[in-house]
This record gives C-alpha cells, structure tokens and sequence, in this order.
C-alpha cells in the first residue's frame, strides 16, 4: 500500500490532500481499503455516488451500454442522450438542455448565455456572491472570491461583481438596468453551507422583475433531490433562466448539464455551443438509471432519512453546545459549524473509519448517498459523539 502512495507522490501534483490508505473497492455506503478495512464513507465522492457505490441498477446500466458503444459524437441522433433529456427536462421543467462534462464547464457555458442574452440588450454587467464556488476555470473563478483558488492567477473576466451572500442592502444598491445576470447558489457547497434567507430570495425576485436580468442557478452539488427538491432554489420560491447540474447525474460517471428555460428555445444556433464528451452514452445511460431509480421511488426514503438525520443533528447540537456552533443546509446537504477547525474533527472521525470533510475552515461537511439507512446514521452521529468528547 505505502508502496503505491510513494508512487503517487513521484507522478502527481500534489494539489490533493488524500485520505492515507489505497481503494480496493466500494459498495453502498462504505470504501474498502486494500488491507480490508472497511470506511463509512458521508462524502459520496462529493456529492457525485448519490445511489452509493456499485449500485447494481447503475452498473447494469453501464454494462448494457457499453457492450453497444462508447462514444460516438454529437454528430449523432443517440437514443439513450434523447431519452435522458427528456426525463431531466419532464422532472425539472424546464425547456432545452445541452450537455457538459462538469459543472465548471457548465457554468462556463451559462456565461456565455449570459453575455450573448445580454451584448443584444447592452446589458454588460454580471454579479455573483462571496463565499461561493462555482469551479476552477477561469470563467468560474472570475465568479469566485476565494483567495486560495485565484491568488496569482489575474486578470479575471472584467465587468464581474461579487457582493457579500444574503446582504440584502448591497444586492439593491448594485442593481441596475446594465445587470445581464446573477449567477447564485442557494446553499454554498464549499462556503460553509450556509443558505440564502426568503428575505433575500423576494427580493432577488422583484428584482428581477423590475430589471428584466438572467438568474443562473448554480445547483452542481444540491441538486437532484439532494435537499429534498429537485432543486436547492425550489424552498426559496426564485425561478431561474438557467441552472448548472453535475455531481450525481452521471450515477457515478462524469456529466454535467445546462439547463435553459423557455426565453431560450431559439436563442442558440448551431456552433454556437459545443462540447466533444458532453453527454457521454456511457454517463447518460448510468444518469438515466440512477434517476429513474429516485424519482419517484426513492424521494420517501430520502425525505425520511433526512429528517430522521436532522433530528440526530439537533440532538448532537443540544448535547456539544460547547463545540457545535449551529447547524446548516438542508436534506442530505449538511454542515456542522464549530467552534474549532473541521479538519480536527474530520481526523477524528477518520481514526473510527468514518469519512467526511472540512470546509470553510470550521464546518464539517456531511454529504451522504441516498441509501444510506438509520443504522449508518446512528454510526456517523456515534463517531462525532465520540470526538467531541475527545477533542
């Protein structure tokens, strides 16, 4: 094993701080170790094993397709393609799709959405918000406040402000008719975990109706039922143009969408977007299992899980009052706020063969597959109780 890592060492960047053991396998909710050990994995390959690892309704999948083909083109009518946008766009009700491989590139792509919509109406100005993470190319990190990813890297995209998230004075005060959109996630995946209030949300809303600019959602890691909707912005009432998807619609394989509503339907011609590996047969055919599979028949047990997951939550919270700040997200998108660095916990949490995530420096991350069961949870919610006291 140790063998293998000093290798890694000598062939990669080292940009990754990896968990220090060698994968063997994964199935459900747990990672096993080439020494046979066995991990409680709360991470899901952030956010992208919705249904866990190795599902067998996503492999069959998989298998079926590539005993057909791997990978011919956009140049071809592919059925599988076809019949995953209609079952995304049906769920999702919007009006058109077009496919990516990330949710950077899809963020990208919403960019040039934006300018094209805007440059025909001389509206040049596009607003994002602090704290937020939208993916490492340079369209994204223009979006991007956050000194360790950007530092260095300048000059960003010009005509871009990012105003502080949920800051309801500053939103008004930097609205005006030259705004072509504003590129928002409702909860911040890699910002803490923090979610917009209502307030903010009416009032991005009336906004938008006065100033007539593109909402983009960013919704790569809470969407697809992850909060309990479909969407992240579905408990906020705000209706966008355009939503960027990734993370778990490739079952496992990388995918990521854009999502356009009906402002759109003959806004694009043909060149204007493109993409060699967006919508991938082999990713779409798992993506297509794997929601036909939670929609409609795994959203009771998602809603139960959660629910039953946040009352364990609460419960932690009322006993580490001393440690546990607050608690944020929402569904199987959450964050535990303490009043110490994450990373000590997330070591704690480790030693019990438990695997989670620090972000924003004091939040633990927690981002369960969909299937995870009670038992899993009382597991988790134990090896926090057990750190806590330790810390």
């Amino acid at each position: 094993m140790f063998e293998l890592i000093d290798v890694e060492k000598n062939c990669f960047v080292q940009v990754y701080k990896r968990f220090p053991f060698v994968v063997s396998r994964a199935e459900g909710a747990r990672i096993y170790d080439t020494n046979g050990n066995s991990y409680l994995d709360f991470l899901s390959g952030l956010a992208v094993n919705i249904l866990g690892h190795s599902h067998p309704i996503v492999i069959a999948a998989i298998e079926k397709q590539a005993k057909r083909y791997l990978h011919l083109s956009n140049f071809f009518y592919q059925d599988i393609q076809i019949l995953y946008a209609e079952k995304i766009l049906k769920i999702a009700r919007y009006d058109k799709i077009f496919f990516v491989n990330t949710g950077a590139e899809g963020i990208e792509n919403a960019l040039k959405a934006v300018r094209l919509w805007g440059n025909k109406r001389k509206k040049k100005n596009v607003i994002a918000f602090g704290n937020s993470f939208h993916g490492r190319t340079y369209g994204c990190l223009s979006l991007m406040n956050k000194p360790l990813y950007k530092n260095g890297m300048e000059p960003f995209l010009p005509n871009i402000t990012i105003l502080p998230f949920n800051d309801i004075e500053s939103l008004v005060n930097h609205i005006d008719e030259q705004v072509a959109g504003i590129f928002l996630e409702s909860i911040l995946g890699e910002g803490g975990l923090d979610t917009i209030s209502q307030k903010f949300a009416d009032t991005l809303m009336d906004l938008k109706e006065k100033y007539d600019f593109l909402i983009v959602a960013d919704e790569i890691q809470s969407g697809l039922f992850r909060t309990g909707s479909f969407f992240a912005f579905d408990h906020f009432g705000i209706k966008p143009d355009i939503v960027a998807l990734a993370k778990g619609l490739g079952g496992g394989l990388p995918l990521g969408a854009v999502l356009f509503s009906e402002r759109f339907s003959d806004f694009f011609n043909k060149g204007t977007l493109g993409t060699t590996f967006g919508g991938n047969p082999l990713s779409c055919a798992a993506g297509f299992a794997t929601l036909d599979f939670i929609h409609p028949n795994l959203l009771p047990h998602i809603n139960y899980i959660s629910s039953y997951l946040d009352g364990k939550l609460k419960e932690l919270q009322s006993k580490f009052s001393d440690s546990i700040v607050s608690l944020k997200g929402l569904g199987l998108m959450r964050g535990i706020s303490l009043k110490f660095d994450a990373s000590i916990l997330v070591d704690k949490l480790f030693e019990q063969k438990i695997i989670s995530n620090a972000t924003s420096s004091n939040v633990l991350r927690i981002l369960p597959p969909f299937i995870i069961n009670k038992a899993e949870v009382d597991e988790f919610i134990e090896g926090i109780k057990n750190a806590l006291e330790n810390i």
